[in-house]
């Protein structure tokens, strides 16, 4: 244990547990192109139901199936309102611009975090030189925004300013199970506010690749197309399905430890003096700013000496992240190399 490198980077670098494993060896598959593959349709069909939406639509990652999303509900000329700390802003290469052609209104939130009221004045009058809003954007958790949850009466007035307007609503909820299990909010719920809900398997539930994007059968019918295009169409992709079956089965309800450590790492931030301020630790993100006098990269490689990756977050900014691959055993040496600098 000693040795071992503890990996705060992000929840995506987990490995598959053994039970995993064994799911993913024993999974019945056939050709997903031809639709024949009986994992995948039940990871959709499991994922849909747990957000009561209609159907499901298995992809290799959350950015495609962002990508898909915002590809099938905007056309060019159109608009697209988001934080602008945005993972489908910052951290898609462009994609809203490169696949669809749509121009993007950048809001500044709350951590990440939009209101209702700042929504509803950014969509567009009706004027030939402006883009037509076509599309409104949430994420929850907030990456940027430290693991940032919305509350639930917050998304209800989002949602009736986006059905009030005709809006379609999208969530990228890549961390969403994080946000239910923070909240105790309920999934299905989400279904009667969101159109459209990208969920990521491959960050806290910890299976090696895929996301989910979720949607009414006639939605997700029209996206196949559209994932075929961008090269998203797998074959025998049951064997992946399969860890995301085995996660939304066995690694849901695990994210609270994820999220007490989290707390009890921003707690041992908070008390040392070249942290000068640890953003609230909702979820299983930590992100916190050095003191002008400690520089991020000899913070970094102290981390490093001892054994542990965490990951710049812009200028005097790191974020930690706990997950299925961090225990309560690795808490103490943290500390201790927290202390030692």
């Amino acid at each position: 244990m000693t040795n071992s490198v503890i990996d705060l980077r992000s929840d995506t670098v987990t490995r598959p547990t053994p039970a995993m494993r064994e799911a993913m060896f024993r999974a019945s598959v056939g050709d997903d192109v031809y639709e024949e593959d009986p994992t995948v349709r039940a990871l959709e069909h499991e994922t849909a139901a747990r957000f009561g939406l209609e159907a499901g639509l298995f992809c290799p990652s959350g950015t495609m199936t962002n990508q898909i999303a915002i590809k099938a509900h905007t056309e060019p000329m159109s608009e697209v309102i988001c934080e602008q700390t945005s993972h489908i802003y910052l951290w898609e290469v462009g994609g809203i611009a490169f696949h669809s052609g749509a121009s993007v209104a950048l809001l500044a939130g709350d951590r990440g975090r939009l209101t209702a009221a700042q929504v509803e004045a950014a969509i567009r009058p009706e004027n030939v030189h402006y883009p037509i809003t076509r599309l409104i954007s949430l994420e929850n958790t907030h990456n940027r925004g430290g693991g940032s949850c919305y509350a639930f009466p917050e998304l209800e007035a989002l949602a009736e300013v986006a059905r009030r307007h005709r809006l379609p609503l999208h969530l990228d909820g890549a961390r969403v199970f994080n946000a239910l299990v923070a909240t105790g909010q309920d999934g299905r719920e989400y279904g009667r506010l969101f159109d459209t809900v990208s969920v990521c398997l491959s960050k806290g539930l910890g299976a090696p690749v895929g996301s989910v994007l979720l949607g009414s059968r006639a939605f997700i019918q029209k996206t196949k197309r559209i994932r075929k295009v961008m090269g998203g169409g797998m074959r025998q992709a049951g064997y992946l399905a399969a860890a995301g079956l085995h996660a939304l089965e066995h690694h849901v309800e695990r994210l609270a430890d994820d999220h007490r450590r989290a707390r009890e790492l921003g707690a041992m931030l908070a008390a040392r003096p070249y942290v000068a301020e640890v953003l609230p630790v909702e979820t299983n993100l930590v992100i916190f700013r050095l003191h002008e006098s400690q520089p991020a990269e000899p913070f970094l490689a102290h981390l490093e000496q001892h054994g542990i990756r965490a990951s710049s977050f812009g200028p005097q900014l790191i974020r930690f992240v706990t997950h299925l691959d961090v225990d309560d055993a690795m808490l103490p040496r943290i500390g201790a190399a927290l202390q030692a600098l």
